[in-house]
C-alpha cells in the first residue's frame, strides 16, 4: 500500500480510504497548531475558573453562605471535569496541553480573584463574571475549532451550555424580579 504516509500528501489505507499528511493510520487525526492553540486557551481558562472558584469557596462569607459555598463546589467540579475533557481531547489529537501554573497565570483571560474574605453578594457577581468570561473565550474560538474539528466543537458546546446555566443560576441570587 502506501510506502511512507508522512512523505506523501495523500496515501491509501488498508481499506482503500484516502488519508492526508495530518491523518494517517498510525496517528489518526492530528490537530493543527491553530486548533491546539484554540483548545489551549479554553483549557487555561477552565483551569483558572476552577482555581478561582476554590478561592471563592474558601473565603466566601455572609448571607446565604452555605448555598453559595455548595454552588461553588458544583462549578469547581464542572470546571475540573471540563478541563480534563479538553486536555484529553488535545492528547487524542496529538497536541500537548499545558496546565502548568506559570502558563495559567501568564495566559488566562480571567481577572485575578480578590484576596481575603469576600461577601456572598460580591462572590456571586465575581463568579458570574468569570463564568461569562470563560464562555466568551470559548465562543471566540468556537467557529475556528468547528471548522477544523467538529468533534472538539461538540465538547465546547457542552461546556458552554453548562457554564451558561451556572451563570444564570448563580446570578439569580443577586437579582430582583423584573419590573420591581
Amino acid at each position: 500500500m502506501a510506502e511512507n504516509t508522512k512523505s506523501k500528501t495523500a496515501s491509501t489505507s488498508k481499506r482503500g480510504a484516502k488519508t492526508t499528511r495530518r491523518q494517517n493510520a498510525e496517528k489518526g487525526f492530528t490537530a493543527s497548531p491553530t486548533l491546539a492553540a484554540n483548545l489551549q486557551v479554553v483549557l487555561v481558562d477552565l483551569i483558572e475558573l476552577s482555581l478561582q472558584g476554590k478561592q471563592a469557596h474558601w473565603n466566601v462569607v455572609g448571607r446565604n453562605f452555605r448555598d453559595t459555598h455548595r454552588q461553588l463546589d458544583e462549578i469547581i467540579d464542572a470546571a475540573r471535569t471540563f478541563s480534563d475533557t479538553v486536555a484529553e481531547r488535545m492528547r487524542a489529537l496529538h497536541a500537548v496541553p499545558d496546565g502548568r501554573t506559570d502558563t495559567i497565570a501568564e495566559t488566562t483571560s480571567l481577572p485575578a480573584f480578590p484576596a481575603g474574605e469576600v461577601s456572598t453578594t460580591d462572590t456571586i457577581d465575581l463568579i458570574t463574571a468569570r463564568l461569562d468570561a470563560v464562555v466568551g473565550t470559548i465562543r471566540e474560538v468556537h467557529d475556528a475549532v468547528d471548522e477544523e474539528d467538529p468533534t472538539s466543537a461538540d465538547i465546547l458546546h457542552a461546556v458552554i451550555e453548562s457554564l451558561e446555566q451556572f451563570a444564570w443560576m448563580v446570578s439569580a441570587e443577586n437579582r430582583t424580579p423584573a419590573g420591581r
